[in-house]
């Protein structure tokens, strides 16, 4: 009974699995699709790749996850293909493998609304186009028909030649702009550098809306921004830039070679150049103020302009801004026929508003010095020299910087720069007219040193003649000491003279009185004797007091003592100089 029951579960799992290979049954896994392989039917049109009327081939649609009846093996070959996925942050590119041909002058299949090529019969409906297309897959998993369409993933995109950095997504760094350069589109017009701007691509993501609105093959004047772009390596190429940045300082003036018409906006008086609109081509007349800016520097050009006071050295030295690298020392000839060097330092500025005008003008910074300012200042001081002499230039430096200011000014203002200063630096006059001028100098110098040379010497005399007087004021005091003495010496030799002959007389008389006395035989002739001598000691005496009277009156009782006082030194042998003396020279 057991087996019997066995053997009916056998024969009816059988007849289960006989009736669905019958009926063609096939399972499609949840991420994979049936490719379907008609084995025998109509045939294919010619040119056509998948059957879409139900010819034998390859069919167009994909059989989804599930089962699916009717797909007998005798008449259908069923082929499990797996799912395209796609990973964040990269693309995948498509190549149809059948459709109609990509017309000449384009490259890429144009693109067709067929669910992102997951409906092949769409996609042939529609006119798609056979080969690369312009559409690719982003982010996600699809269900596409490897018949018609071969997708290139990063997985497998060596095969094709690609790498994985092509299908990623494309990253547009911070302070940085993308240089567009299309690969597909109609030719730039001629005389153009760059295709025009269109509109609705979305950052040219959307290449068919490009194409639509008449986009150009090539260079582009619009820019990708910073950002996360999905974009076709086949239909674009980006190059990153630098943004361009104005420092603080400086303005901008935009040199464009694309844009709209050209259409002058200067006015009826600015007659040396144009001035146009932000956006079209030539120079525009609103500069850009500093900052960083998302321009494409390979269609246009921004010069930079000094809004602060430029200096400009015609020296031997260099400003940190470089635009007086080639200047150097002017070279004049005076009205004498001399040639000298001067350094000149010439101070400008440029203002905001009046930056585009300059640029219009002459192109650029360096062009306004080497074309206007080098010229302008060498000459009117290669002029001015000749007008005076080597030394009355030197001597008139502060007149020749004045009239060089107010003459530079005007020339300049013709350009709309200021002039906010000219200085004359290092003057180098002829080293021959300046020997001259040198040694009349030194010789000048030295004759008002030798007079005071001289003066010090009169004075170096008055002042030893005062230390000396100085040094002999002791003799001095000793002098005066010693002529003190001589006249208290005069008065004592004067009274005793007067006691001398006060005494003899009295000795005298006492003689005489004696000897009158012992012998009056001889008194006659002795007192005649005694009174003789007596006389004459009275009359010695009396002459040499009225000698001394004399001298006091006649020389004064200084001098007098004085010259009694040296009388009685030399009597006496007393030195008053020393016999040797010590002098300096």
């Amino acid at each position: 009974m057991e087996y019997n029951v066995v053997l009916v579960g056998v024969a009816l799992l059988l007849g289960i699995g006989l009736v669905l290979v019958l009926s063609g049954l096939q399972v499609i896994g949840e991420n994979e699709s049936g490719l379907v392989i008609k084995k025998y039917g109509a045939p294919l049109p010619p040119g056509r790749l998948v059957a879409l009327e139900g010819e034998a081939g390859y069919q167009a649609e994909l059989l989804p996850p599930g089962w699916h009846f009717g797909y007998p093996f005798w008449r259908f070959k069923v082929t499990h293909v797996p799912v395209v996925m796609v990973r964040q942050g990269h693309i995948a590119l498509v190549v149809a493998n059948g459709g109609a041909p990509i017309p000449a002058g384009n490259i890429l299949g144009r693109e067709v609304d067929c669910d992102a090529f997951q409906d092949a019969r769409a996609f042939l409906d529609e006119g798609g186009q056979k080969g690369r297309q312009l559409a690719f897959l982003t982010a996600g998993t699809y269900r596409i028909n490897p018949a018609l369409f071969t997708v290139i993933t990063p997985e497998n995109a060596e095969a094709f030649d690609m790498s994985t950095e092509d299908l990623e997504v494309f990253n547009m760094g911070p302070d940085k702009v993308g240089i567009v350069t299309t690969l597909d589109g109609r030719p730039i017009p001629s005389g153009d550098l760059a295709g025009s701007p269109v509109e609705g691509h979305d950052s040219f993501q959307s290449a068919q809306r490009f194409l639509d609105e008449g986009g150009c093959r090539g260079l582009q004047e619009q820019v990708l921004l910073s950002g996360s772009w999905n974009l076709n390596p086949w239909f674009v190429r980006v190059e990153q830039s630098p943004m361009t940045e104005v420092p603080i300082g400086y303005v901008g003036v935009v040199v464009s070679y694309v844009g709209r018409e050209h259409l002058d906006v200067s006015g009826d008086e600015f007659t040396h150049g144009d001035l146009v609109e932000r956006g079209r081509k030539g120079v525009w007349i609103e500069p850009l103020l500093p900052g960083k800016h998302p321009l494409n520097t390979r269609v246009m050009k921004v010069e930079l302009v000094p809004t602060t006071n430029i200096v400009l050295n015609w020296a031997q030295r260099t400003e940190q801004h470089k635009y007086d690298e080639k200047l150097s020392p002017i070279t004049v000839r005076s009205r004498d026929g001399f040639s000298f060097t001067l350094d000149v330092s010439q101070i400008i500025h440029i203002s905001m508003k009046q930056a585009p005008r300059v640029i219009s003008r002459v192109g650029s910074m360096q062009n306004l010095v080497d074309h206007v300012l080098q010229p302008t200042v060498a000459n009117y001081f290669r002029n001015s020299a000749q007008q005076v002499s080597v030394l009355e230039f030197l001597s008139a430096r502060t007149d020749r910087q004045r009239e060089a200011y107010e003459a530079i000014r005007g020339a300049l203002g013709a350009y709309d720069v200021e002039c906010i200063d000219t200085l004359i630096g290092d003057i180098q006059p002829p080293a021959e007219l300046m020997k001259t001028q040198t040694d009349r100098k030194i010789a000048e110098e030295l004759q008002r040193t030798y007079e005071v040379q001289r003066e010090a010497q009169v004075r170096r005399r008055e002042l030893e003649r005062a230390t000396s007087v100085a040094n002999m004021q002791g003799e001095v005091v000793r002098s005066e000491q010693m002529v003190a003495i001589s006249e208290k010496g005069a008065l004592a030799v004067e009274e005793t003279a007067k006691g001398e002959a006060a005494r003899t007389r009295l000795q005298a008389e006492a003689e005489a009185h004696g000897m009158r006395q012992r012998a009056e035989a001889e008194a006659a002739a002795k007192r005649l004797h005694g009174g003789a001598e007596a006389e004459a000691t009275r009359l010695i005496g009396e002459a040499k007091a009225e000698a001394y009277r004399t001298g006091v009156t006649a020389l004064g009782a200084q001098a007098f003592t004085a010259v009694q006082l040296a009388t009685v030194l030399a009597q006496h042998g007393v030195k008053l100089v020393p016999e040797i003396a010590l002098g300096q020279e």
